[in-house]
């Protein structure tokens, strides 16, 4: 990052802090962890974090598209695990005496994650065409579907026995918690998925006509329009392509836990929004990279596993992850102000 300068050629320390106060701050977290616990800098811890950036990189790119627009998804959480109940179910094994569909046999796994994610592309494309047709704000409506699909799936979920659901097939459980072993080090799946999916949205963003559109309509929707840019047909794929995104991270979730129920996803759209503001995505806007947004949430992913490393409370990291969204809003909101 080049540091800002004034007329005169000398570093805007006002303007730096602002572009650079919430990086110095989460690193002086980092810092103070480091020197309570030395052994959190290992090459296994390394892996952990990457392992569980993954999922979470996946719903983050997601939800990026969003913000990009100057929308949100407050129902990614919820998607995410409506999307692991349904590949839970589907994919339990022949011989588990709880199989909650013991006629189905075995299911292939691709075709599991097809139904997922056709479900998800669906709720996603409701999502956009709400915002898009209706003119309303995505905040609400996104709260509403975020509501809607807790209650689908709290209704499968008692529907095939209310507890939780788990004895996968061991194929999913390999598809999801399997690994490379590469001269002795391994590298699991998970990592390889959330790179192909990073990939793919990487250039959707920068290498397609829908990517201009996107950044175009997030900057400026009614110049969008003039220009001749389909605003509604836009914010509808965007909104599809989350859900999507969202119902394949939950169908890894569930198999990297081994397990599903209804709560599953809790307050995951709050990791994905804040990954996104901490690595550039602007509220305001037309703003975004790809590469910032794998930034964020691996900076997030290393706070979060480090406060837990050193024991801290999950009610104090509740507190520090909602303080670091504000945080993080608020120095957006100051570099917008700044550039108008």
């Amino acid at each position: 990052m080049l540091l800002p300068r004034t007329k005169e050629g000398n570093i805007d320390i006002k303007k730096a802090l602002i572009q650079s106060g919430l990086y110095l701050v989460l690193f002086a977290m980092l810092i103070l962890i480091i020197i309570k616990e030395p052994s959190f800098l290992s090459i296994r811890n390394f892996r952990n974090i990457l392992t569980q950036s993954s999922v979470r990189a996946i719903i983050a790119l997601g939800v990026a598209g969003l913000i990009v627009t100057t929308g949100t998804d407050l129902s990614a959480g919820r998607q995410v695990g409506f999307a692991a109940v349904i590949s839970a179910t589907l994919l339990q094994a022949t011989t588990n005496v709880n199989k909650v569909f013991p006629e189905l046999g075995q299911i292939p796994i691709f075709v599991v994650i097809l139904a997922v994610i056709v479900i998800g592309g669906l709720v996603g494309a409701f999502n956009g065409a709400v915002v898009a047709l209706l003119n309303l704000h995505p905040f609400i409506v996104t709260m509403g579907s975020m509501t809607i699909v807790y209650g689908l799936n709290s209704l499968y979920y008692d529907y095939v026995g209310g507890s939780p659901i788990s004895g996968f097939d061991i194929r999913y459980t390999r598809f999801a918690q399997g690994a490379f072993h590469i001269a002795g080090f391994r590298l699991p799946y998970l990592i390889i998925y959330a790179a192909i999916c990073t990939f793919i949205m990487w250039i959707l963003w920068n290498k397609t006509k829908f990517g201009k559109n996107l950044f175009a309509v997030g900057g400026n929707p009614e110049a969008a329009r003039v220009s001749g840019v389909s605003v509604v047909k836009t914010l509808i794929i965007i909104y599809a392509l989350s859900g999507v995104f969202y119902a394949f991270g939950g169908f890894l979730e569930a198999g990297r836990i081994g397990s599903a129920t209804n709560n599953l996803g809790f307050m995951y759209e709050m990791d994905a929004i804040a990954a996104c503001v901490i690595g550039g995505v602007s509220f305001y806007g037309g703003v975004g990279r790809i590469s910032g947004v794998i930034t964020g949430v691996i900076i997030l992913t290393v706070i979060n596993y480090g406060l837990t490393y050193v024991g801290v409370s999950p009610y104090w990291q509740y507190i520090i992850k909602g303080a670091i969204i504000i945080v993080a809003v608020a120095f957006d909101s100051m570099k917008y102000s700044k550039k108008n």
